[in-house]
């Protein structure tokens, strides 16, 4: 399968693979409030960007990742940006987030949905990987609305400096 060429529709989203069409509004909307508790830090400048798509469409091609950039369908307004990643391992793990404007609509869980839904179809795993700060109220929703399990909890620092205290979700698949 070209994970490239996956496209995921969702009832108010499209999620498909990273471009560098979308290189401008990732830099504009990844911000330090979005990456709070998160790993990732921002990028500096905009070359510093495409430099991380031109790295992630490699892996996409590689089949190691899918990431995926999320719009609205309606207008194909840029929301955020979304993944699994380690998709040839029996544990790939989940990511996402979604810029500011667009918080509170229900888009995370919606997006991470259709990714939960492409994974049961398409991959063999024995657990999807969720992990979230435990401050981050919003984003422990999602794995906890997908009959999510905490198997751990993990302290760490982030890229930029900040301190993550993590719960990590397993996600089972749906039999």
């Amino acid at each position: 399968m070209n994970l490239l060429d996956v496209i995921i529709e969702t009832d108010r989203l499209y999620l498909k693979a990273i471009s560098r069409d979308f290189a401008d509004d990732i830099f504009r909307e990844f911000t330090p409030e979005i990456t709070k508790y998160m790993y990732p830090k921002p990028k500096e400048n905009i070359e510093e960007t495409y430099e991380y798509i031109e790295k992630t469409l490699s892996k996409i091609k590689e089949g190691d990742e899918l990431e995926m950039v999320i719009t609205k369908k309606e207008n194909n307004e840029f929301i955020g940006v979304c993944g699994i990643y380690d998709l040839n391992k029996l544990g790939p793990g989940l990511w996402i987030w979604i810029k500011k404007s667009s918080h509170n609509n229900g888009f995370g869980l919606e997006a991470i949905n259709g990714l939960i839904e492409w994974a049961n179809i398409n991959i063999k795993f024995d657990y999807l990987e969720y992990p979230v700060d435990k401050r981050n109220i919003a984003s422990r929703r999602i794995p906890e609305k997908n009959n999510g399990k905490i198997v751990k909890e993990e302290k760490s620092k982030g890229e930029a400096g900040n301190e993550l205290d993590e719960y990590v979700y397993w996600i089972y698949p749906k039999k």
